[in-house]
């Protein structure tokens, strides 16, 4: 059974920092490429950040690029996410999932397994 635990969430004053991991256990991480979405109250869960199974190959969305940097340990099967100067419209429960391929994938279909989700508050 695969598992993905999230963990490193909280709250945090705008322009602080937060670093997320999402610990795999029950597939191949290495074959696997990951993704963080999030899911404000009332909006759609949105993609934030995804690699592929080397890390050689990374998507941003527009609104967190040059913010957010996602990160993986091949040696730990865990993925990170580390997010900087942080903003209000940040909050949101963010999610990692995972592929059963080896190339990032842009849409929610595009992934197999997710974690439970950890909560990100940023206050003004």
């Amino acid at each position: 059974q695969v598992q993905l635990v999230e963990s490193g969430g909280g709250l945090v004053q705008a322009g602080g920092s937060l670093r997320l991991s999402c610990a795999v256990s029950g597939r191949t991480f290495s074959t696997s490429a990951m993704g963080w979405f999030r899911q404000a109250p009332g909006k759609e869960q949105e993609l934030v950040a995804a690699i592929n199974w080397s890390g050689g190959s990374t998507y941003y969305s527009d609104s967190v690029k040059g913010r957010f940097t996602i990160s993986r340990d091949n040696a730990k099967n865990t993925v990170y996410l580390q997010m900087n100067s942080l903003k209000p419209e940040d909050t949101a429960v963010y999610y990692c999932a995972a592929r059963k391929s080896i190339l990032t994938g842009r849409q929610k279909n595009d992934y197999d397994y997710w974690g439970q989700g950890t909560q990100v508050t940023v206050s003004s």
